[in-house]
């Protein structure tokens, strides 16, 4: 979903002055003549930071440099594959290859090295023939095998790390992420200013559960690669996991740009619109997204993630009458644009939350129109489908059920929507779902007296999203409320802690700066 992925890039890249790059440092050395190995270099350590663009630029020069050298084809092909995103241009990849030779044969016949001769091989693997999944899996064996043949090549362990990210196909498989996670770090331990090593490591950990892990790299990576605009935001898939909101708001300010005038709707600029909402700077967050609805013309990508953007803001301020409440009602009737689920959704949500039934249903009937028979068979787990609209219309329904029917019939909604969410792979960066569904039963149980139950919500909920202040809030109030004063203590000061530059208007602040560490 929109509010999730990586952005690439017009959406994400911010292009700096090569001259300027400070990038890191690896060891590569190559057969290459010395007029070409400067510009081969870059385009690797371009590379390792996903400045793909960049990269390919840097080795279409080395390539212009030294006509013969196959590295810098070799170079230029893999910035085609994007294996953490599941993106590949195969053609963009061959007509890279064969510009060095027609043939594949006669492409291994330019590499004077085994060595190099293995890396190009592995490369042919990637863009040869079959399925991508095959090659792809073809490709790490290539680079695993290569890996082990030449132990002390950094650039080959990094790179057989980065191809097992391919073998997931986009998904997150905990096992292959931790296996190139520890080859990452034995890298990054010999070479502490290397930012393939620093990246890898940050992607492989960036979930609330192995984020830890991946501390020291995140605090790292921006100062080891200044110039990439990709290694300045990558630290907050780290700081983010771990609700460390002054770090995600710092880091995605520098990633957005020198020039805040120029900042467009992307990547980094959700990243930075999250961070001021959990720290209570609601109004920062409302003028980072004037500025950008001001700046975003007519392109229609930038239409639809500014709807994401609002939708974003009214559920997590509960500003149901703001003007940008109101503007979501033109974002949800955008049809086939990519999100505009969440701009309905939140249309919907915060109708009801007003007291707007006849708009509330309108907006849960074209969710189920979306949805269609999904809702109702759609299990826990499930793969390959996108199960947060499900989640979004069996939320906003069971918003118009307790209004008629009870608490407990919208419980039964909720705790479906719940088991849901919690089937999801474990995801990086602000959550999928919009309004977390245990936020959600933590809310409605502790409004019926159900403490202890809401209590529990609102613990799974910071399980899955630590720091999130609207969870912290709710877990200071049931936890106070059920006797248990030093749990909702700490609570208080967490949350504290997030609002340390809140709005003064934000509803809690007053408790939480009251209570907090008493």
């Amino acid at each position: 979903m929109p509010f999730v992925r990586c952005a690439i890039g017009a959406l994400f890249a911010v292009t700096l002055p090569l001259g300027a790059q400070e990038l890191g440092h690896i060891t590569f050395p190559t057969s290459g003549k010395p007029a070409a190995q400067p510009e081969f270099v870059r385009g690797v350590l371009l590379l390792h930071s996903f400045q793909y663009d960049q990269a390919a630029e840097a080795f279409r020069r080395a390539q212009s440099s030294d006509p013969g050298f196959a590295m810098a084809y070799w170079g230029e092909a893999l910035t085609y594959t994007h294996q953490v995103w599941n993106e590949q241009d195969r053609p963009a990849a061959r007509t890279a290859l064969e510009r060095l030779a027609p043939t594949r044969q006669a492409r291994l016949e330019r590499a004077t090295t085994p060595r190099e001769r293995a890396y190009l091989a592995a490369v042919e693997l990637l863009y040869g023939d079959g399925s991508k999944a095959v090659r792809d899996t073809l490709y790490a064996a290539a680079m695993e095998q290569l890996a082990r043949d030449y132990p002390s090549d950094d650039e080959a362990q990094i790179l057989h790390a980065t191809a097992l990210f391919g073998l997931t196909q986009g998904s997150r498989d905990v096992p292959t992420y931790m296996r190139a996670g520890a080859i990452a770090q034995e890298v990054f331990g010999r070479n502490a200013q290397h930012p393939g090593a620093a990246h890898m490591i940050i992607h492989a950990f960036d979930d609330p559960v192995h984020a830890p892990l991946g501390l020291r790299a995140a605090r790292e990576y921006s100062r080891i690669a200044p110039a990439a605009a990709h290694a300045q935001h990558m630290t907050t898939h780290i700081f983010l996991a771990l609700g460390m909101w002054p770090e995600v708001v710092a880091q995605n300010r520098v990633a957005s740009g020198p020039d805040s005038a120029r900042w467009r709707a992307g990547h980094s600029t959700h990243w930075l619109l999250y961070g001021y909402l959990q720290q209570g700077r609601f109004e920062a967050a409302r003028a980072l997204l004037a500025s950008l609805t001001a700046h975003a013309g007519g392109d229609a990508r930038f239409r639809g993630m500014l709807a994401n953007f609002r939708a974003r803001y009214v559920l997590e301020t509960g500003r149901w009458t703001s003007p940008e409440a109101f503007a979501l009602d033109a974002d949800s009737g955008v049809a086939g644009e990519d999100g505009y689920e969440y701009a309905t959704f939140a249309s919907g949500y915060a109708a009801a939350e007003r007291g707007d039934r006849r708009r509330a249903e309108a907006r849960l009937a074209r969710l189920a129109r979306v949805n269609g028979a999904a809702t109702a068979s759609l299990r826990p787990g499930a793969r390959g489908v996108d199960v947060v609209p499900v989640i979004m219309e069996l939320t906003l329904r069971a918003a118009l059920v307790r209004q008629d029917a009870g608490v407990d019939s919208a419980l039964v909604l909720l705790r479906h929507a719940a088991a849901l969410e919690d089937g999801m792979p474990a995801e990086f960066g602000p959550p999928a779902v919009p309004v977390p569904v245990h936020e959600s039963l933590g809310s409605i149980l502790a409004a019926a007296g159900r403490t202890a139950e809401a209590a529990a919500e609102f613990a799974r909920a910071l399980t899955l999203q630590p720091g999130r202040s609207a969870a912290l809030l709710g877990s200071a109030r049931t936890e106070g409320g059920r006797g248990r004063p030093e749990d909702a203590r700490r609570a208080w000061s967490r949350l504290a802690d997030n609002w340390r530059e809140a709005d003064a208007d934000v509803p809690g602040l007053a408790d939480a700066r009251a209570r907090a560490d008493k």
